[in-house]
């Protein structure tokens, strides 16, 4: 069905925040219709800047623009690969999802993931892993670091905080000060034990991570019944303690969370719940890529920007599949499309604001003309938990000129979002004002890498991002109130 402006502001439930936030997207609404990609100058034109710590920097940094962004913006930068820890180890790399939270004394504690996959020897010399004694398993590469970032955005601590996981990508914070970080794999690694026998250790979970300035390394818990599957990002719904999932893959399906208690503290996700996958009411297998590649399924445009489904959820039985098989219907996504569940062309980020989830389908959308493979340059979600409804907000156009792979997403404390981008070539985070125009707010001035982890500080007044390569923290600042 078609979304109307009058319509969004009769639906039972739905709050002022969600409605500043939805209803100015009929502007971008009304431009797509006409062939246009809306836009903004945002906060105006990017410039090269240096980090204000820039001499405190590794020889690879120092004295290096890392950034542009827009006049009157400043950052700092820290944490840099290989830069010795708290810890006494170095800090790996692949800097890729993170979350923010308030410290104590005005600081705030960062958990941040590093995308290592594969598997090595745990003696390899290479500084580029998540080391440490406690671990999930021996021969998994990945996990956690925790930042400590004082007020005047330069680092106090950093140290490793969860080791032994594979290919940890994004995740998502919860309102209980936790972190929880997601396996982008389905993948087994070989486990020394503390026997001294060797056992499989199945990947493709989530963990949870406390944000603790003290915690070191915590204990590594999978959150099994959270589905083992190649997950992305998470959202949690404040209101209920839902946990909504995405997927990376071709045709990855969108997940809620059911917890048995209602999560309140670290360890409650771990007593277990129940997944659903969702399913638009009325369709079965409804592919929502708009793309006209039918190996990835759906039509081009049959989604129009703007539109709101409704959608309901199919419970999976087998959230722990030992293997994945599309014919045979095993996996989690294999299950819940058997049961009708609907198609996302790559879910990656998720976050909860403005009282919506929202998620991205990072190659949806119309083909892109500089594509060969008839993927488009991706699509912004919006879940209503309120009303059961699902609108699409953005999409990029077929030139991905101004918008190119969005991959990780963050909600601003005005409104705004911003994606962090993930195409090839050049890399920016792109906001998205309340008015549905898309904006760039920075520019990756020293490499192709993509920008990961965008977080906004607890009072709103910095913004944490990574570059994923060569790995690095900023933090960003300035007059956000001016007009965009």
């Amino acid at each position: 069905m078609q979304f109307s402006r009058r319509k969004f502001l009769t639906l039972a439930g739905t709050s002022a925040a969600t409605v500043t936030m939805v209803s100015p997207l009929e502007a971008f609404y009304a431009k797509v219709a006409r062939g246009e990609m809306p836009t903004s100058t945002g906060y105006g034109p990017l410039e090269e800047k240096l980090p204000l710590n820039t001499a405190e920097l590794p020889a690879d940094f120092n004295g290096r623009p890392i950034l542009k962004l827009p006049r009157g913006f400043n950052y700092t930068a820290f944490s840099a690969t290989g830069e010795l820890m708290d810890d006494g180890f170095p800090v790996a790399g692949s800097h890729d999802g993170m979350a923010a939270y308030p410290g104590a004394n005005n600081t705030t504690i960062l958990v941040r993931n590093h995308e290592i996959r594969g598997a090595a020897d745990i003696g390899n010399p290479n500084p580029n892993f998540v080391r440490g004694d406690i671990r999930y398993s021996t021969n998994a590469l990945g996990g956690t670091s925790t930042l400590v970032v004082g007020n005047n955005r330069r680092l106090i601590k950093h140290f490793n905080s969860l080791a032994g996981t594979s290919t940890n990508c994004a995740g998502g914070p919860t309102p209980w000060r936790t972190w929880i970080t997601c396996e982008e794999t389905f993948s087994t690694t070989t486990n020394l034990t503390s026997s001294g026998t060797l056992e499989d250790k199945k990947h493709g979970y989530n963990f949870e991570v406390i944000a603790d300035p003290n915690s070191g390394l915590v204990t590594p818990v999978p959150l099994i019944e959270m589905g083992r599957f190649s997950h992305e990002a998470v959202a949690v719904d404040p209101r209920t303690g839902y946990v909504y999932e995405t997927e990376d893959r071709i045709d990855s399906c969108f997940y809620k969370f059911v917890p048995n208690v209602r999560p309140t503290k670290v360890g409650d996700l771990a007593k277990g719940g129940s997944l659903y996958a969702l399913k638009v009411r009325g369709m079965n297998n409804f592919a929502l890529n708009t793309t006209n590649n039918s190996n990835f399924g759906g039509q081009e445009g049959s989604i129009k920007v703007g539109q709101t489904l409704p959608v309901e959820w199919v419970k999976i039985d087998d959230p722990d599949p030992e293997a994945e098989n599309a014919s045979e219907g095993v996996g989690v996504r294999y299950e819940a499309q058997s049961k009708g569940a609907a198609t996302f062309l790559r879910g990656e980020g998720a976050w909860y604001g403005n009282n919506l989830v929202y998620f991205v389908a990072t190659q949806a959308g119309p083909p892109g003309i500089n594509k060969t493979n008839g993927r488009g340059h991706g699509q912004v979600w919006a879940y209503n938990p309120a009303t059961e409804e699902l609108t699409l907000v953005v999409e990029a156009s077929p030139t991905g000129q101004f918008l190119d792979d969005p991959d990780n997403i963050t909600v601003a404390p005005w409104g705004d979002l911003f994606l962090c981008e993930d195409g090839g070539g050049v890399q920016y985070i792109v906001g998205v004002n309340q008015k549905g125009e898309v904006y760039q707010f920075a520019f990756n001035n020293i490499s192709n890498g993509e920008f990961a982890g965008a977080c906004f500080s607890a009072d709103g007044r910095t913004l944490f991002v990574n570059i994923i390569s060569p790995g690095i923290t900023l933090a960003m600042w300035g007059p956000w109130n001016r007009r965009r």
